[in-house]
Order: structure tokens, then sequence, then C-alpha cells
């Protein structure tokens, strides 16, 4: 599977655990560690944790294993590293503070609502 085709299944995912506000950056060019970042949120801790969560357990089930898993069990701000798609999950507060689409705001946005994704989950 390509990155791009990771990256939209990384979103599915988090969609279908009800993350909010999901944004997928090309961030090709720009990164000498990913090439892309699935970015969402969520309105508690405990949902962020359900989310990360189901990404990996799903990804599991496809034989795709994460290469490292951060932030977990606070809950603010997961980072799941799958080498080159990197999933941040945030609690909504903590994602305005970090404000990562400002800066990789050259990044291209991947449009994902023609992918199966409801188009109201999508951050235009």
């Amino acid at each position: 599977m390509s990155a791009r085709g990771r990256a939209l299944l990384l979103a599915k995912l988090a969609v279908d655990f009800k993350a909010l506000d999901l944004v997928v950056l090309d961030v090709t060019g720009l990164s000498s560690f990913a090439d892309f970042f699935v970015i969402c949120s969520g309105k508690s801790s405990r949902q962020v944790q359900g989310i990360a969560d189901n990404i990996q357990e799903s990804l599991r089930e496809q034989g795709i294993r994460p290469l490292g898993i951060e932030g977990h069990r606070e809950g603010q701000w997961v980072l799941m590293d799958y080498g080159d798609v990197i999933a941040h999950v945030f609690y909504e507060p903590v994602r305005l503070l970090y404000d990562l689409e400002s800066l990789w705001s050259e990044a291209r946005r991947v449009r994902c609502d023609h992918e199966g994704l409801p188009e109201s989950t999508i951050v235009p």
C-alpha cells in the first residue's frame, strides 16, 4: 500500500471513531521523516485514546504495525508513527496550542472527501 493509501486509511479509521476536524497533509519534500500527516481531534482525552486505539487495532488486523506511539497514557496528543505516515490525534485545546497546520502551512492538503470520508469531518 502506498503512503497516500495508508494516510487515507488512517483518516478513515479516525473518522470511524468520530474524530473531528480531520486534515491530511502531504509533507513530501518538506519533511525528512514522513510523507503524510493525518491530524484530527477528540473532545476528551478518553476519545483521543479511543481514536488511537481504533487506528492501531484496525491496522494491526491488516498486518500494519506502528514504529512507535507516544502520548497515549495522557490522551492529550497521541503521535502514531507508521513510517512515512504520522498520525496526530489531539485533544481539541492542545491542538489549538500546537497548531501543526500553521507550522506545516507549506504542505499540500489532501482532499479525502471523495475517498469515503464524510465531507462534514474534513477541514477545508
